[in-house]
């Protein structure tokens, strides 16, 4: 009965992860046999942490209500039926159909979280821990005014996407002894590997959250180049908006670069774990060399990469993975438009 229970969770987990995300639904299965179980299964708490903070009918007070309900549940501490019943019956309607499965079925994410061993349930409480507290605390002062500066988008991108950086280094150490030498650097680095994609995400959706009243880019940066944040609409057009941009698309590559240092001090050998690495990085460099071509896009789907894009990256990685000084150079030739070095102005 025991192993008929986790393979119930395994397979909801890979039938879940096709719904609410194609890219890590593409990439997790890349990792070897067992990481690919703790990775999928900490990004589907973090899915359901996301989830709460999304929620558009919820108020704040409610969300983080609800962040801690869902927290005792990783722990240990609370009933995860009770928690999906009990959520599930006042979360919006509206929200995406794989997320209400993903809520109905907590009980079996959670079966799967408390099968792995110790250093894996730290790493993935951790995580949930410190996003949902971080998410309630943005959220509440959500805005189209804006981040304040760069050093809170920086804390911003912490919270929802570092400290993911950081789970994931500890189930890569865990999984394979030969990174504890360099675990503390690749934890350095995980953190600014969290942030390069996240921000490309920022760019990318950075109208579909103007539309829900959210700007999560510096209020600074566009101050710094003569933009009023209050002016901004999809399409916008304003010179200091264009420059704003270029210059966060250029920060962005630039903590890529230390995202492709980290995929590369994995052992050779370890391919599964270059490519899931690799193909996030490749894809988000891809996306912002789209943003910066056409800084007044007026949605996301006028810079998302094409399917055959995708494949592309998945081949040439596959082609490249076990070279440290052609993947190198292949990153400066994707990332040379960017401008790495551009001085910040925010």
């Amino acid at each position: 009965m025991e192993i008929l229970s986790l393979e119930s969770a395994l397979a909801f987990q890979t039938e879940s992860l096709q719904a609410v995300s194609r890219t890590f639904a593409l990439t997790i299965p890349r990792l070897p046999e067992g990481l690919q179980e703790a990775v999928g299964n900490g990004y589907l708490l973090c899915r359901i942490a996301d989830t709460i903070e999304d929620d558009p009918v919820l108020p704040c007070a409610e969300k983080t209500y609800w962040q801690k309900r869902f927290l005792d549940v990783v722990e240990g501490r609370g009933s995860a039926d009770d928690f999906a019943c009990e959520y599930g019956s006042v979360m919006a309607a509206g929200l995406p159909a794989g997320e209400h499965e993903l809520i109905r079925n907590t009980p079996l994410v959670i079966r799967l979280t408390h099968s792995f061993n110790p250093t894996q349930r730290a790493a993935l409480a951790r995580c949930v821990r410190i996003m949902g507290t971080g998410m309630a605390e943005f959220q509440q002062q959500a805005s189209r005014s804006g981040l304040p500066d760069g050093a809170a988008m920086d804390r911003y991108c912490y919270v929802v996407a570092g400290v993911v950086g950081e789970m994931l280094t500890t189930l890569f150490v865990d999984y394979e002894p030969r990174l504890r030498s360099e675990q503390e650097e690749m934890q350095r680095l995980a953190v600014s590997f969290g942030q390069g994609l996240q921000m490309t995400n920022i760019l990318k959706d950075v109208w579909t959250d103007w539309e829900r009243g959210v700007l999560w880019l510096p209020r600074s940066c566009l101050l710094a180049h003569g933009c009023h944040p209050e002016t901004l609409h999809p399409g916008t057009e304003h010179p200091g908006f264009r420059e704003a941009l270029l210059e966060l698309t250029g920060m962005a590559a630039s903590h890529l670069e230390n995202a492709m240092q980290y995929t590369l001090k994995i052992p050779p050998d370890q391919t599964g774990m270059r490519d899931f690495c690799l193909w996030a990085i490749a894809m988000a460099i891809l996306t912002l060399r789209r943003i910066a071509a056409n800084p007044h896009f007026r949605s996301g789907e006028e810079v998302k990469i094409s399917r055959d894009s995708v494949y592309r990256v998945v081949w040439m990685t596959r082609l490249l993975h076990r070279s440290n000084g052609l993947l190198d150079l292949a990153f400066r030739v994707g990332a040379k438009p960017l401008a790495l070095a551009r001085e910040p102005a925010c």
